[in-house]
């Protein structure tokens, strides 16, 4: 079996290697433009752009300095942005023509096949690109000693850092599909005031990155609307604002990834509710702290660290009594769940996350996530959880 992954490390070139690359990025974005300009006229195929890049290099010289894989790159580019763009139109969304890029617009590329090497002398990793040659790259991931590097993509961050994205193939036995039991299962229910609370009753804090940072933010962002438009302390101001924000992300995404590698581990089946974040960033009350949350995000972590990632009908689980199924109306403001009927009490988020347990348990249909029939008769031989009423379902809980 082969897995392909990707490993992304930081870059540190020095002053003449980082003005190559630089100038990599630039003669990208000229092809790039150029091959958007020929497509206002139609579809253009990859082969298309390919010749009319060789004719390209024979009236421009100077191009032969740079690497040919690299440049053919823009090419696949170009043929993924026109098939995007008609998969789009397919499905009834306003689509336009493909635009140029801006000079800080465009910040990748890719060198595929051949012209990149990973080495070590001493005791310093080294990256080794065609025309540019060997950069210093903080190597703080092992790879597999039999992966097959297939390409790096270099990237130019908004804050000035460069990194490599190194796509391998790992070859792996075939252990067969493993078994999930629905035993090991868990609810989520993510939201503002406690980032996740699962029905198991633990809960984690919202971190508010953006909050933490909103003071130095507001400060830097008032700098740069006071600088000239065009001047060097309006570009430096920039780029400070771009590191901050730079900032919360990295704080954003470490946050998830310990959360989701924990949920992840402990767990074989997550479910968890099918949200309409479009929807629900409509509301200008909550939209900041929603963004800041970032729960697309995390459910997109869970879905490719979990064994099963499982998104159920998110209509009513707050409402709904997890023990008696009795619908218990409430507003935002009212943080405990009390049922009149079989005198439940417990946090509404909890609640609401004991629902989602139960709800994806007894769905028998509607599933995003589809089991094959091999792993099918596994699980219900070994849990028969997926026909059970609603009673035994809570029970699994301590209900």
């Amino acid at each position: 079996m082969v897995l392909t992954r990707n490993y992304k490390f930081r870059l540190y070139p020095n002053v003449i290697q980082e003005k190559k690359l630089q100038n990599n990025l630039a003669v990208c974005r000229w092809i790039y433009n150029h091959f958007v300009d020929l497509t206002q006229n139609g579809f253009i195929t990859r082969n298309d752009c390919n010749y009319i890049l060789t004719e390209i290099k024979q009236q421009e010289s100077w191009l032969y300095q740079y690497h040919s894989k690299m440049l053919q790159s823009v090419s696949a580019q170009i043929n993924g942005a026109q098939k995007a763009l008609i998969e789009k139109s397919k499905q009834r969304h306003k689509t336009g023509s493909l635009r140029f890029c801006k000079y800080h617009d465009y910040r990748t590329f890719t060198y595929s096949q051949s012209g990149f090497k990973l080495e070590r002398k001493g005791t310093t990793d080294l990256l080794y690109l065609s025309k540019i040659g060997d950069m210093e790259i903080r190597h703080h991931r092992e790879i597999p000693y039999n992966a097959n590097i297939k390409q790096v993509i270099v990237t130019k961050s908004k804050s000035g850092k460069w990194f490599a994205c190194v796509t391998v193939d790992i070859t792996e036995p075939l252990i067969g599909i493993p078994k999930i039991s629905f035993k090991n299962s868990v609810g989520i229910d993510v939201g503002i005031k406690s980032f996740v609370h699962d029905s198991n009753g633990f809960q984690t804090p919202n971190p508010k990155n953006l909050q933490k940072m909103l003071k130095p933010l507001k400060r830097i962002q008032r700098k740069v609307s006071r600088r000239k438009k065009g001047s060097n302390n309006r570009l430096k101001a920039v780029l400070h604002m771009q590191r901050i924000h730079e900032k919360i992300a990295n704080m954003r995404k470490d946050f998830q990834h310990k959360i989701s590698t924990q949920y992840a581990k402990n767990n074989d089946v997550v479910f968890v509710e099918k949200l309409q974040l479009t929807n629900m960033v409509k509301n200008h009350r909550l939209a900041q702290s929603i963004a800041d949350a970032s729960w697309g995000a995390f459910i997109q972590k869970l879905e490719y660290k979990c064994k099963m990632l499982v998104k159920v009908d998110p209509r009513n689980t707050t409402i709904d009594c997890s023990r008696c199924g009795n619908k218990v109306p409430k507003s935002l403001a009212v943080r405990t769940h009390r049922c009149n009927v079989c005198n439940l009490v417990l946090d509404r988020d909890h609640n609401a996350s004991l629902n989602i347990l139960n709800r994806g348990l007894n769905m028998s249909t509607g599933v995003d996530y589809k089991l094959p029939q091999e792993l099918r008769e596994v699980t219900l031989a070994e849990s028969a959880m997926h026909s059970m009423k609603q009673e035994e379902a809570t029970q699994l809980v301590g209900w």
